[in-house]
């Protein structure tokens, strides 16, 4: 790739996963095979990143799955989310912290986590101080947070594939006022979707670092 193209084009943004991985991302990787006969009838690895992905995607469906379809006290599952958030993000900075070390992209680790608790503060803060106008916008507000989180994160590794999931929960506020009572299935509908494409499919980035010395 040239030093003067900040995407790398030889590459479309999504594809199926190659068999050639890099070392760093090695560490951790989860073979993934289930047999149909003598053939496979499903064969799939997962990185680091891919693994958090899978995670979120798992966290996030109880989580907007409640809100829409169960009558349960919102203290009691601001409470509960919290908790589950919190270990999930605590995870996610386990698994992918020698990654974004190697790669020299701690700051868009923290930058994650910054989002992530700034989100469940507002969100808690508005459950249990009871602020109307935060509490109607809670799919806006994580749909941005998810939004900002993939734009600083597409830069910063130069993927399309990442700026396009942006611009996907970014386009979801503006979708978000014709869903009717099903905002919360929606919200959690675009941001599960985006999060199991990436952790099925290969998307572009730059070279790694140990490429690029």
């Amino acid at each position: 790739m040239s030093d003067m193209t900040f995407f790398n084009y030889s590459v479309p943004p999504l594809r199926r996963k190659q068999l050639k991985i890099e070392v760093q991302e090695l560490e951790g990787l989860w073979q993934v095979q289930f047999p149909l006969g003598k053939d496979r009838f499903y064969s799939q690895f997962y990185t680091c990143l891919d693994r958090t992905c899978l995670l979120w995607s798992l966290l996030l469906i109880p989580i907007f799955g409640t809100a829409q379809f169960f009558s349960v006290s919102w203290m009691l599952q601001a409470g509960l989310w919290s908790a589950i958030s919190l270990v999930g993000t605590a995870a996610m900075v386990s698994m992918t912290y020698s990654w974004v070390k190697i790669e020299r992209l701690i700051w868009v680790l923290y930058g994650w986590v910054l989002l992530m608790l700034l989100g469940l503060l507002l969100t808690d803060l508005a459950i249990f101080l009871s602020w109307g106008k935060v509490l109607a916008n809670l799919c806006p507000l994580w749909l941005g947070m998810s939004g900002i989180g993939y734009l600083g994160t597409g830069f910063a590794v130069r993927s399309r594939a990442l700026l396009a999931a942006s611009l996907f929960h970014l386009l979801g506020i503006l979708i978000l006022p014709y869903t009717g009572g099903w905002s919360f299935l929606f919200t959690g509908g675009v941001m599960v979707f985006s999060l199991l494409v990436l952790a099925e499919l290969q998307w572009d980035m730059r070279q790694p670092l140990n490429r690029l010395h």
